[in-house]
């Protein structure tokens, strides 16, 4: 009986509670119930911006859709993708506009800015002489006499591009200007930094039309002439640190003011290798004859013509690059004398330059060949008033053997745009001989010349020639340098 009357006050008194919490839960404040109504609200609002959201960015994925390409499945747009606020795109603005800023002012103070498109180059030769017996440094006293200098023998700056260019067919008219500064006596404390090349190009044939087509350039201008092999490459291309002695005596070497036409004939060509060799090869052009940067001092002008003959030979034949050349020139030159301390223009005589050469260029060997002779009317007699000629003649061999990478057509396609390049070796022999006046007995000058030139970069090599000069005339001492010289382009 007494179990019994436990149950029912249990069911009693939970009975009793479950009608506390029912009274609790209708008691509920009014504010609490508006709070949870507002949230309600506000959360049925954010579902529909997000949906009125997600679809603006359906509609603009689908208009960036190329046509062919599936479009944007509305409800699978990506969720990081969000909308540029007006913040945004004006940051991004700001930033273009400090980049068009800072790339203008890069380009007008930091870049040379030209007219026309224009390429800069040049060269600088660096050079160590050493001889024995040692010449006067400026006094012919004994205690002056020097055995070695340091010199900086040549630094040239060449500007060159193209005036108009024919990009159909290609006539093109170019342009060069070079200037150059040369070593000086140390006696002379004026430098001397003069123009060299200053000529327009022209083109009057395609030069577009393939390798197998004749080409065809008229050149105006100062330049250097066609005579020869060694006088038309310029002065950082020459093999030998002192170059042919026939090219400064008999003044071929030097630049002159005019108009040349340069061109070639049935061209060989093999495509396998881009190689191409003219049959006949020609020039011809009239000049001042005073020299560079000078105006014609007589009433003549000068006349030169030169024709080079290439065997025509494919490009595994052992004569391949066999070339044989012939160079002509004729002009007049003011003859002067000297009168009581006084020189004067007395009359103009015949000047003459005529060459043969020979070129053979087949790696690893090559050999170069050149003979001139040149013939000038001078003055002779107490007076100065009677004419005779003076027949003079030079000529030098060159053999050389070169070894290395550097024009080796597969390497120079690997070769990297730094300061990695293939290197190439090339020792040589010369022997330059030079007669100023074939009349006289026992007068000629022969330098022998031993050296080695190595090219460690694309334009970059250095260069060491052991030289000898001897002299007929025996009131002379032969003599020995050593020359080093390091030349770079850029």
């Amino acid at each position: 009986m007494k179990r019994v009357r436990a149950c029912s006050a249990t069911r009693a008194a939970a009975a009793g509670l479950l009608a506390v919490a029912a009274s609790a839960s209708q008691a509920v404040d009014p504010a609490t119930e508006q709070l949870r109504k507002e949230v309600q609200a506000l959360r049925e609002e954010l579902q529909a911006l997000k949906a009125q959201l997600a679809g603006k960015v359906t509609a603009a994925a689908a208009r960036a859709t190329p046509p062919g390409d599936e479009a944007a499945v509305p409800g699978e747009a990506d969720t990081g993708a969000q909308a540029a606020t007006k913040a945004d795109v004006e940051g991004l603005r700001s930033d273009l506009e400090n980049y068009k800023y800072e790339s203008q002012r890069n380009r007008e103070t930091k870049t040379a800015l030209t007219t026309r498109g224009t390429r800069l180059g040049g060269s600088v030769q660096a050079r160590f002489t050493h001889q024995d017996p040692g010449v006067a440094s400026g006094s012919t006293a004994a205690a002056t006499r020097r055995h070695s200098s340091f010199d900086i023998s040549q630094a040239t700056v060449n500007l060159s591009g193209s005036l108009y260019r024919d990009y159909a067919e290609g006539r093109d008219l170019d342009y060069r200007a070079a200037f150059a500064y040369a070593a000086n006596t140390p006696a002379n404390n004026n430098s001397q930094f003069n123009l060299t090349d200053a000529y327009l190009q022209y083109s009057p044939v395609p030069t577009k039309a393939g390798l197998e087509a004749a080409q065809l350039t008229l050149r105006l201008g100062q330049q250097q002439i066609p005579f020869g092999l060694e006088a038309q490459v310029g002065e950082e291309l020459r093999p030998v640190i002192q170059s042919a002695q026939f090219l400064s005596t008999l003044g071929v070497g030097t630049r002159q003011i005019g108009l040349i036409l340069r061109g070639d004939l049935e061209p060989y060509v093999d495509y396998g290798f881009n190689y191409r060799a003219p049959l006949l090869e020609y020039a011809l052009g009239i000049v001042n004859g005073s020299g560079p940067n000078k105006s014609d001092d007589n009433g003549d002008k000068d006349y030169l013509a030169r024709l080079a003959f290439t065997l025509p030979v494919d490009y595994y034949s052992l004569l391949r690059e066999l070339k044989v050349g012939t160079s002509y020139y004729q002009g007049r030159r003011n003859l002067t004398r000297t009168v009581a301390g006084a020189t004067s223009t007395a009359a103009t005589g015949d000047s003459t330059r005529a060459g043969f050469d020979i070129y053979y260029n087949h790696a690893p060997f090559g050999v170069t060949y050149e003979y001139a002779e040149g013939r000038d009317e001078v003055l002779v007699g107490s007076s100065g008033t009677g004419l005779d000629t003076v027949k003079s003649r030079g000529q030098y061999l060159t053999l050389f053997y070169t070894w290395g990478e550097q024009w080796v057509r597969g390497w120079r396609g690997q070769a990297k745009y730094d300061d990695w390049w293939p290197k190439s070796y090339q020792a040589f022999v010369r022997h330059d001989l030079w007669d100023p006046d074939r009349a006289v007995a026992r007068n000629s000058i022969a330098i022998s010349t031993l050296g080695l030139n190595v090219f460690f970069a694309e334009t970059t090599k250095f260069q060491v020639n052991l030289s000898r000069t001897g002299y007929q005339d025996p009131a002379l001492d032969d003599s020995d340098a050593v020359l080093l010289q390091f030349q770079y382009g850029f």
